[in-house]
């Protein structure tokens, strides 16, 4: 192994330029992977991918770094989110968590986790790699499942040192998943039925889970407009397996127990919900996979300020929604990143700053 220690400026710089390879994406998209070593439940070597948009025509990257994570059945696909925060001066970076879309291996389940505290090890690397290319100063983007993984790791990070005396400056959540979706009984005596097979059939498929209609509104090959790898985020989604549902409902627990995610928070929402076992027209326009309700409800759990919004029109991912609803979410995420800059400014310029 080389010793960076020993390597001049511009030998470390051409060593880590090696570390990055092109992505799936194409031009202006690179990808490094992220070794975790052996997977705690048991399906060989973990790793992450962390992906980094770098165009020729980018802005000057005037403004904190973008670090967005994807939900559950997804992976980071999304170049016209990652080409907007260019726009604004912002470089950006994308993770797949582990066995997630690229970090996916051979013999390994999607997306299963048995606590969701296993991805802090890909965060604080992520967090790492893009301040050591990018700045100290990063704003965490993320959706749905990714939403709750993140503000349980911000609450975890601001206990131990301060989330921002981390660096973290704020946080946009895209339709996050705060509670179990569907009749009440699944949150009543369905979580410690959940819980307790979780523990000893951690691997048992959950019957009926697999439904078509957000995928067949997103996907070109079906009734939507977006172009992506079916085997990575497959039309009727993944497997739901026991054991990472109940490291889901432990997750929610602790999120509505109050979290402290110690930064300034934007929620996007979709307007209605509207769940649908086949695809129409109603799926185009409302969440098919969240009760927006829900969202309303546990967003203040998150300790600290936060921007809750909904967008007519919007599908679960609100920046994959039509046209007229996309261009809605957009003008509320600028709207926002500007009054947080003079928020920190305000902030930066007090006395107690400077104390």
């Amino acid at each position: 192994m080389t010793n960076e220690a020993s390597l001049s400026v511009s030998d470390i710089t051409a060593l880590a330029a090696e570390r990055w390879k092109p992505d799936v994406l194409g031009a202006g998209y690179e990808q490094r992977t992220l070794p975790l070593g052996p997977d705690p439940d048991g399906e060989g070597d973990a790793v992450a991918t962390l992906v980094r948009y770098t165009p020729d025509t980018a802005a000057a990257a005037t403004e904190p770094a973008v670090l967005y994570v994807h939900g559950f059945t997804d992976y980071f696909f999304q170049q016209h989110l990652a080409e907007h925060f260019a726009e604004r001066g912002h470089r950006f970076y994308a993770l797949d968590l582990r066995k997630c879309g690229r970090s996916l291996r051979d013999g390994q389940t999607p997306h299963y986790v048995t606590d969701l505290a296993l991805y802090d090890a890909e965060l604080n690397e992520s967090l790492r790699i893009v301040q050591e290319e990018a700045g100290e100063h990063v704003l965490l983007v993320a959706h749905s499942t990714g939403g709750l993984i993140v503000s349980l790791w911000l609450d975890r990070l601001n206990t131990a040192k301060g989330t921002a005396e981390s660096g973290i400056v704020g946080l946009v959540l895209n339709s996050p998943w705060f509670d179990l979706q569907g009749p009440s009984y699944y949150r009543t005596i369905g979580t410690p039925v959940i819980k307790a097979l979780g523990r000893f059939r951690s691997m048992f498929e959950l019957p009926g889970a697999k439904i078509s209609s957000y995928g067949d509104s997103l996907h070109n090959s079906v009734a939507g407009e977006w172009d992506y790898n079916l085997d990575w985020k497959p039309l009727e989604g993944f497997p739901v397996r026991l054991g990472w549902l109940r490291a889901i409902r432990n997750g929610h627990a602790k999120l509505q127990a109050g979290l402290s995610v110690g930064v300034p928070a934007l929620i996007l929402r979709s307007r209605i919900t509207k769940f649908a076992r086949q695809y129409g027209p109603a799926v185009d326009v409302a969440d098919a996979v969240l009760d927006v309700r829900q969202i309303q409800r546990w967003s203040g759990c998150l300790g600290d300020r936060t921007n809750i919004v909904p967008i007519d029109g919007a599908r679960h991912d609100v920046f994959l929604s039509s046209a007229e609803p996309r261009h809605k979410a957009f003008a509320e995420l600028d709207s926002w990143l500007d009054w947080l800059v003079v928020f920190r400014k305000k902030a930066a310029d007090s006395p107690e700053a400077g104390a």
